[in-house]
C-alpha cells in the first residue's frame, strides 16, 4: 500500500504546474497579469514609466482556447519571459461588466468596449505602440492584434516582432515571411 501511495504521490509530482488558477470570474489568473482599474490611458503611462508596451488580453470564462494558452504557450519560458520583461499585460473580459476606460478616454463595460474593438473571439490579444495616442481607440492604433490561441513559437515570434518594431516596415518583411524566416532558422540550428 505504501508503495502505491508512493508511486501515486511521484505521478502527481511529475504533473506540469499550470500557469494560472481560475479566478472568481473564470478567468486565468496569472502573476504577470497587471491588477488595474483598466484605465488604459493610466496603463498606458505606467507601462511606458517602465520601458514596457501595453498588452491587452480578451479572455471568457469556459474558453477552452485560453486555458490552452494558460497551459502551454505562455508556460514556456522564453514566451514567459518576454510577456514579464518587455509588456505590461491586462486582461479584460469578453463578456464583464468591469467599467474600462479606453485610450480616448471613452468608458465603457468590458463586454462593451470589446464589442467597440470588433473582438469576436478568444483569446486575443492587442498589441500597442511604444507612445499610445491619447486621441485614438485601442483598436485603432493597434500595431498587432493576435485572435486566437497559438503554439509557443508564433506567440514568441509576434512578442518579438512587436517589441523589435518590425511592424513599422512590413513591405520586406511581415510578421508572416518574419515568422516563418525563424521557423526556417531555428530547424536549421542558427537561433535558439
Amino acid at each position: 500500500m505504501k508503495a502505491w501511495l508512493g508511486a501515486l504521490a511521484g505521478a502527481l509530482m511529475a504533473l506540469p504546474v499550470w500557469a494560472a488558477e481560475l479566478g472568481d470570474d473564470g478567468l486565468h489568473k496569472t502573476a504577470w497579469y497587471r491588477d488595474t482599474f483598466k484605465d488604459l490611458q493610466e496603463d498606458a503611462a505606467e507601462a511606458a514609466a517602465e520601458g514596457k508596451r501595453l498588452l491587452v488580453i480578451v479572455e471568457q470564462r469556459g474558453c477552452i482556447y485560453c486555458a490552452k494558452m494558460h497551459e502551454t504557450t505562455f508556460l514556456d519560458p522564453r514566451v514567459m519571459k518576454r510577456l514579464e520583461e518587455d509588456f505590461f499585460p491586462v486582461q479584460i473580459n469578453l463578456h464583464g461588466a468591469t467599467e474600462m476606460i479606453d485610450t480616448d478616454g471613452e468608458e465603457l463595460s468590458e463586454r462593451a468596449m470589446a464589442r467597440k474593438w470588433g473582438i469576436m473571439f478568444t483569446p486575443t490579444m492587442i498589441f500597442f505602440p511604444t507612445e499610445v495616442d491619447m486621441d485614438a481607440s485601442a483598436s485603432a492604433q493597434a500595431v498587432a492584434i493576435m485572435p486566437g490561441a497559438f503554439a509557443p513559437g508564433t506567440t514568441y515570434d509576434l512578442l518579438t516582432w512587436v517589441r523589435e518594431e518590425r511592424y513599422l516596415d512590413q513591405s520586406e518583411e511581415d510578421f508572416q515571411r518574419y515568422h516563418a524566416r525563424m521557423i526556417r532558422e531555428r530547424s536549421d540550428g542558427s537561433t535558439d
